[in-house]
């Protein structure tokens, strides 16, 4: 490697530096609010194979003060549906649905939430995921966002178990450090793992039926709606996305080529510029710009709200991810068990 290649790699690094520095000062974030009286809410979970998660995170949304929280099973195999029986059923605004055969030409996660959304009464609807714990306020602080826009997304915090799965918050918190707030914003950046939307914008504009094949719904969505937000708030929420390294290969590798324009090129790409700037500089003796990029990543490690020893494996985070990566080049992509369209 050159002089000249590190020195790209430098000013690559810099550039992350600019942008983290600039959302760090101007990245907007949720505080935790009281759940006000209106607009009414109705907290909407798709759940497939969620059993563990659900007895982590639903009590947590029971808690919120919604108008209901609705969580439709959808063909567990796991007694999802026992589980959030036993933790909810004698809560006034719980309901369990049972989900419908998924239809020709849909993604698991869009039907399901579709008929989530048709089953609701609340005037806000509120997609989390089930593997997603709420924070006291955190409601409040999420329908305090929605005033005035359409549709809000936030950026929980990143919570892994082991070594292995230090890629989740290296993948999750990037962008933080990738383009400042108002590109992010610009390219309409949102987050399927909370999303809120006043009822009437959503099905105005579709709702999930719309983006039906979508395997980033999140992101076709909020480029069809009007006034939107995104707000970090890793102190009202905390995601376990993965269980196991299988599982983040499988999870990450279905929407990778996704994230990356559905070109190859550009994928493979990602991950040299990846491996350039955290990787190699190590390899080759370039410790001042290996330190450079770890402390970068323990920044946004800080500013997102996760533990700071992930920010300390980064140069193994690109490795890591490479079979993700080729993953994400070959067809026949499932996700639980489900070959996606």
């Amino acid at each position: 490697m050159t002089g000249d290649f590190f020195f790209g790699v430098f000013l690559f690094l810099l550039l992350r530096w600019l942008a983290l520095f600039y959302n760090l000062l101007a990245f907007p974030r949720l505080a935790p609010r009281p759940t006000p009286k209106g607009p009414t809410a109705s907290l909407l979970v798709p759940a497939r194979n969620e059993a563990e998660n659900l007895k982590r995170t639903l009590p947590t949304l029971l808690r919120q003060g919604a108008l209901e929280v609705l969580v439709l099973d959808d063909g567990s195999s796991d007694g999802t549906a026992r589980v959030a029986l036993d933790l909810g059923g004698d809560h006034p605004g719980f309901r369990l649905l049972e989900g419908k055969p998924l239809p020709p030409g849909w993604t698991g996660k869009n039907w399901a939430c579709w008929q989530l959304a048709q089953a609701a009464r609340g005037e806000v609807l509120v997609f989390t995921d089930a593997d997603v714990a709420w924070g006291e306020g955190a409601l409040g602080g999420l329908l305090w966002a929605l005033e005035g826009k359409d549709l809000v997304s936030v950026l929980p915090r990143q919570e892994v178990a082991g070594p292995l799965l230090a890629p989740v918050p290296f993948v999750m918190g990037g962008l933080f450090s990738f383009l400042p707030y108002p590109f992010l914003k610009a390219l309409r950046v949102a987050n399927g793992q909370v999303l809120a939307f006043r009822r009437e914008a959503y099905f105005a504009l579709g709702g999930h039926e719309a983006v039906r094949g979508e395997v980033l719904e999140d992101v076709a969505l909020a480029r069809r709606a009007g006034r939107y937000g995104l707000y970090l708030a890793p102190k009202l929420f905390a995601a376990r996305m993965y269980r196991g390294y299988g599982e983040m290969l499988e999870g990450f590798g279905k929407n990778f080529l996704e994230i990356h324009l559905k070109n190859p090129a550009i994928l493979l790409g990602s991950w040299f510029y990846h491996l350039a700037l955290y990787t190699l500089p190590w390899a080759f003796g370039r410790w001042e710009l290996g330190l450079m990029g770890l402390l970068e990543r323990a920044l946004v490690q800080r500013a997102t709200g996760g533990p700071l020893w992930p920010a300390l494996l980064v140069p193994s985070a690109p490795l890591l991810l490479l079979p993700v990566y080729l993953r994400a080049l070959l067809p026949g992509k499932r996700w639980k068990g489900r070959a996606l369209p």
